[in-house]
């Protein structure tokens, strides 16, 4: 018998978590102190929203990712329900729009301005009453633009087109009524073709989220879980929850049979829900306990056993929520490969949290970073509720690269500049009838560059003006602040690549000089016998 090695080649072997510092954190931040078990915060790469706590209604906080450091404790909020917010999600393929649900039982959807909100936003762009109790989760769809699903305490979970021409929309697309009591996590498969729910019954179901056909259900007695996760491409599910014995536990399923676990695991006896995150493209998964303050990570594979633990990242600071920074917002240049967003309610702090593949080389690693979902969507609400599943667009993490057109089979017709091209176009996209006016300010756009680039350096004239209110004046230092943040990154970078350089200039190898042959002397007899005084041999070598 040959010899086998006891440990496995991972390129993730050595990933570890780097807290961001005190700095580049968000301080003073009224974390809502509601029981219900959802992260309270979303993020995309240009903002970041949480749910706070507030007197009268419920409100969310919307900061740009950059504006890290003591928050304004009258930062304008988003503040149009009757009722607690539960739950936040950004839409995927908009980072201006993000979707509420409330315990007033509607779920409301905002435009967030391009420059953040500089006032109190209390009307939503669309407003979906549907549900008869309050509205405890919503997910967006993975694929298909403006498709929104939404479930609450009356059982329900609902599809909405947001696409409708109509502000307040009350009549969803379809309504599933499988479950027999609340609903506790929902998730998608990569194409958006299967939906995964986890209730408060104790059963796993795997539905057809267009038609709402049953198609798989789990009713394991010795795993009660309450989150639910589709890993990926890999044709599994993930759960936690809780064991017989009340030890908190992870279960691993075939999606094509739900009968009994592939695995199941426990992991220790504290009572606080487990969130799991999946990255598809390190196929890592990240096990957060609220209340705790270690995160647990492993690598998961197709073959057994199936999930293999990596190491755990641990603090003294328990998370009371989490939000995950998109793959196309990480820093590439340190090899991040995740980034988590933990809310500290003890400390009303947001705190950034790394995962980092620990390189020496600070070029583009393309071997950790695959082709990643783009955030331009794949295909309509029409399409997808007509009956087509797409699987995402792709895009690379590599600087530079192109990011993909929304909707390619049209955006082939219009030419070079395709809908997924520009800001403006995006976000037309929900907007109906808007197409044909952002295409014409577009081309008008065009004509204008020059005169603005001549006046005002790109922006708009009116922002060049002196401030006048104080929302101006927080604007203009936003912008400063990340204008000289941008350059001190320059500048970091270049003085990097200057020490390469010079690292590399010190350790080549020097090119060794040519030996010099000496010319036969004309006289050999001669300076053999009588050697020559230093002038006249210095002639002679000469």
């Amino acid at each position: 018998m040959t010899w086998r090695p006891q440990y496995r080649s991972s390129k993730f072997r050595h990933v570890f978590g780097k807290a961001a510092t005190k700095e580049n954190c968000y301080d003073g931040v009224p974390i809502t102190r509601s029981v219900h078990d959802n992260h309270f915060c979303a993020v995309n790469p240009r903002f970041i929203a949480v749910i706070t706590e507030c007197a009268g209604g419920g409100a969310f906080l919307v900061l740009s990712v950059h504006h890290t450091g003591k928050v304004d404790p009258l930062h304008p909020k988003v503040s149009g329900h009757r009722g607690n917010v539960l739950d936040i999600k950004w839409n995927p393929f908009n980072d201006f729009c993000i979707a509420s649900c409330s315990e007033d039982s509607t779920v409301k959807v905002w435009d967030i301005p391009p420059h953040g909100v500089l006032k109190n936003l209390t009307v939503p762009w669309k407003e979906l009453q549907g549900h008869s109790r309050r509205v405890g989760l919503i997910e967006w769809h993975p694929t298909a633009n403006n498709v929104l699903f939404s479930t609450g305490y009356d059982y329900q979970v609902m599809i909405w087109n947001l696409d409708s021409p109509e502000a307040v929309i009350k009549n969803p697309v379809r309504t599933i009524s499988h479950h027999t009591d609340v609903v506790l996590s929902m998730s998608f498969n990569t194409d958006g073709s299967r939906l995964a729910t986890s209730c408060k019954d104790k059963k796993i179901r795997v539905l057809e989220p267009r038609t709402g056909n049953l198609l798989q259900e789990a009713n394991c007695k010795n795993h009660k879980a309450s989150k639910v996760l589709f890993l990926g491409n890999l044709k599994m599910l993930l759960s936690t929850g809780s064991s017989r014995w009340n030890h908190r536990q992870m279960a691993l399923w075939d999606q094509e049979d739900l009968d009994v676990p592939l695995l199941q695991e426990d992991l220790d006896g504290s009572s606080g829900v487990l969130f799991p995150f999946y990255d598809p493209d390190t196929h890592m998964l990240y096990i957060a306990g609220k209340g705790d303050g270690n995160i647990r990570y492993y690598e998961i594979s197709s073959e057994k056993p199936y999930m293999h633990f990596l190491t755990e990242y641990r603090s003294h600071t328990p998370q009371k929520g989490m939000g995950i920074m998109p793959k196309r917002g990480l820093d590439v240049s340190s090899c991040e490969v995740f980034r988590f967003y933990k809310l500290v309610t003890i400390k009303a702090l947001i705190e950034p949290l790394s995962m980092i593949v620990p390189r020496r080389s600070e070029s583009y690693q393309d071997d950790i970073y695959p082709m990643t979902a783009a955030s331009a969507a794949a295909m309509s609400a029409e399409e997808w509720l007509s009956g087509i599943d797409k699987g995402p667009l792709l895009q690379s993490l590599k600087p530079g690269s192109r990011v993909p057109d929304s909707y390619p089979e049209l955006s082939s017709g219009l030419g070079s500049k395709g809908l997924g091209n520009s800001l403006g176009t995006r976000r037309s996209q929900s907007r109906p009838g808007q197409l044909q006016l952002a295409y014409i300010q577009d081309q008008l756009g065009n004509k204008e560059c020059r005169s603005k680039t001549s006046v005002s350096n790109g922006q708009d004239p009116t922002l060049c003006s002196p401030p006048k209110t104080e929302n101006e004046l927080r604007l203009k230092f936003h912008k400063q602040q990340e204008e000289i943040r941008r350059l001190r990154e320059m500048l970091n970078q270049r003085d990097v690549r200057i020490k390469q350089l010079e690292l590399e200039i010190n350790n080549a190898p020097l090119a060794p000089l040519p030996r010099r042959t000496k010319p036969p002397s004309p006289l050999p007899g001669l300076l053999s016998d009588h050697p020559l005084p230093c002038s006249l041999t210095l002639g002679v070598s000469l």
